[in-house]
């Protein structure tokens, strides 16, 4: 039988989680912020993988095919955000454009949750915490979802939490994102709550920014003639023009291509302008001593596919406070249990005689 690692009102070791499918560490700062240790990151895409190396001086594991279930150390917490193209709705879009499958038949990627389900069959964390795009709720009209949400409770025991979450409250973005949150054996859990208003974009912008991201004269006409025929066909394609009290759409890893999802308004007398790759690292709530090794390029699609730091920080709290309390108990149980181990404590021989003590110091005191 495992071990439950985290005992309520004890003074435990860190807990540890593994970052799959890392990316950049997205994961790994939320819950590192949270108290947690990283034990082990993979993630099959080279740049990425300078850029982790870069900020936490280890390089990743490369494909998760090629590391060993059981050569993965042991953990408390699986953290993945796996591959969201085949369920996003701009990937399946793209992909049926080019005749080529999606979701769970997407021989590349979108059978990867599987490889996750068999770590977390093999070494039965207490806990995982799942990210993916909206859409993987509503794709295949809603099979892939009860496909995934099926394996996690009924295969392999947890209880699964699920949520989808805006950004916006944390980052001048709306970036929508579903987090699956499981236990095994049951614990308390609630998402965490979010501020009603976020900030806007004036707060990542830079004052001055090169010439290079300043839009050509072909490119911004070539999107607004782009944006006017769709316009006129009824449909919602466009670029996305925003100024610093907006807040901007969801920032995509196709943004190295033109930018059109945020360009940033620089007045009548100017074209707009893309985000910086530095902009955008404060966009996903990325600190500003974030370092970026690679070219803007893949600096755009490590930061269009990464998770948002502080909503994953926000979720890693709430779930390393439910493993701190014990198993298949709720808050206010967990509070008397508390309370009632440390009367018991202060009911021994030792505790009352400390206690005999100390009333006759405060008696000769006084």
């Amino acid at each position: 039988m495992r071990e439950d690692r985290a005992v309520f009102g004890s003074k435990h070791r860190k807990l540890r989680f593994v970052d799959i499918f890392c990316g950049i560490g997205g994961f790994r700062i939320a819950f590192e912020r949270a108290g947690a240790e990283c034990v082990f990151s993979c993630d099959w895409d080279k740049f990425s993988q300078l850029t982790y190396a870069a900020n936490f001086g280890e390089t990743p594991q490369g494909d998760i095919h090629d590391v060993a279930v059981a050569d993965i150390p042991k953990f408390d917490i699986l953290c993945a955000g796996f591959p969201c193209q085949p369920f996003s709705l701009a990937g399946v879009s793209k992909k049926l454009s080019l005749g080529r499958k999606h979701g769970f038949e997407d021989e590349k990627q979108g059978n990867l949750f599987f490889d996750l389900a068999s770590i977390i069959s093999f070494h039965q964390p207490p806990a995982f915490v799942l990210e993916n795009v909206k859409h993987l709720k509503r794709h295949d009209q809603g099979r892939t979802f009860e496909i995934i949400y099926r394996t996690l409770t009924e295969e392999l025991g947890y209880t699964v939490y699920y949520k989808v979450i805006d950004a916006r409250s944390v980052v001048p973005q709306h970036r929508e994102r579903i987090f699956l949150v499981g236990f095994k054996p049951w614990r308390y859990f609630e998402f965490p709550q979010f501020p009603a208003e976020g900030p806007k974009l004036e707060t990542i912008l830079d004052a001055d920014v090169l010439d290079k991201y300043t839009l050509t004269d072909h490119l911004w006409q070539y999107l607004q003639d782009y944006a006017k025929k769709h316009q006129a066909a009824g449909n919602g394609f466009g670029f996305g023009l925003f100024a610093g009290k907006d807040v901007a759409r969801t920032l995509s890893a196709r943004y190295h291509k033109d930018g059109s999802e945020i360009l940033i308004s620089q007045g009548p007398q100017k074209n707009p302008r893309r985000l910086t790759p530095r902009e955008c690292c404060r966009l996903m709530g990325y600190p500003n001593d974030f370092k970026i090794p690679v070219s803007d390029t893949q600096a755009y699609r490590q930061f269009g596919n990464s998770v948002v730091v502080p909503v994953v920080e926000r979720i890693a709290k709430e779930v390393v406070l439910s493993l701190e309390r014990p198993p298949n108990i709720t808050p206010d149980l967990a509070l008397q249990v508390a309370e009632r181990q440390q009367s018991e404590a202060l009911d021994t021989p030792l505790a009352r005689k400390k206690q005999v003590r100390y009333v006759v110091k405060r008696t000769k005191k006084d």
